[in-house]
């Protein structure tokens, strides 16, 4: 997914810069403007012949500029680790799963539960297994928590993730899995919490109302500058992809904010260590 979107990104770059249109594009490679359009927004999968043909429209004839386009195009029709839970994970989930993989820094905002980087296998079991609409056979109860684990490795090494998550308390004061699956819950959250790469912050109950009413949400920043930041709202049966500056830019106030108003990492591990001894 990231690689189509960077990959489309310069070609329409290129495409501009001649000044040719989408359609003349569309003509060059047997294919409709609308389609130059998905491309260029990188929603389908890219052939090697359509995009030598347009290099060569766009006036990129060497090879030193033509092959790292061309590898990118390679790359893209690779499948990600994640394909191998395609029996578990819904197709509009499997492109966040990517994204998220793709980031540089994730936001993320949290109200039902721990968020899915920072739990434990037990948690992860008994939230699996509490939000389905029925009962799921154990064998894909432990495909989803399989998932969700191995989705956690990207916070670690040495060029891992930055993460930085709002907790509302109700996240916390929710049980799942019993008093000795929330406690290891508890002491991972606080451990994790020191890793230099995670910021957990708390918004505790006495804050009251604050600037996240809308509920939980993600932002996803990537190291490519020609990647738009996208915000992640997850729905019952699918979910939205922002990407339009001027919508991304309200939810980067809304974390900011958030941020600004929350028990600072400190403070948070503080009320974690207190919820705990309530449970």
């Amino acid at each position: 997914m990231v690689r189509r979107i960077l990959l489309g990104s310069q070609l329409r770059r290129l495409r501009e810069a001649r000044g040719i249109t989408r359609e003349a594009a569309g003509y060059s490679i047997r294919a409709s403007e609308s389609k130059i359009s998905r491309m260029e927004l990188g929603r389908v999968s890219f052939k090697a012949r359509d995009v030598e043909d347009l290099l060569t429209l766009y006036g990129v004839t060497e090879d030193a500029e033509r092959e790292p386009l061309l590898s990118l195009a390679r790359d893209s029709s690779v499948a990600g680790w994640w394909h191998n839970y395609s029996d578990v994970l819904p197709a509009w989930f499997q492109t966040y799963v990517g994204l998220e993989g793709a980031a540089s820094q994730i936001g993320s905002y949290e109200v039902q539960f721990v968020h899915g980087l920072l739990q434990t296998e037990a948690y992860a079991h008994a939230v699996v297994t509490a939000g389905h609409r029925g009962p799921l056979p154990e064998e894909e109860v432990e495909r989803r928590v399989a998932l969700r684990l191995e989705r956690q490795k990207l916070l670690l090494g040495e060029n891992a993730t930055q993460l930085v998550c709002v907790l509302d308390e109700a996240a916390l004061r929710r049980p799942f899995g019993g008093r000795a699956v929330m406690d290891a819950q508890f002491e991972h959250l606080i451990e994790v919490s020191e890793h230099p790469n995670v910021n957990l912050y708390v918004v505790p109950f006495e804050l009251g109302g604050h600037a996240a009413e809308s509920g939980a949400f993600t932002l996803l920043r990537f190291p490519e500058s020609d990647l738009n930041d996208i915000v992640y709202l997850e729905q019952l049966t699918s979910a939205l992809y922002l990407d339009k500056r001027d919508e991304v830019a309200v939810y980067d106030h809304v974390m900011r904010r958030l941020v600004e108003i929350s028990l600072s990492p400190e403070h948070a591990r503080d009320h974690l260590h207190r919820i705990r001894q309530l449970q």
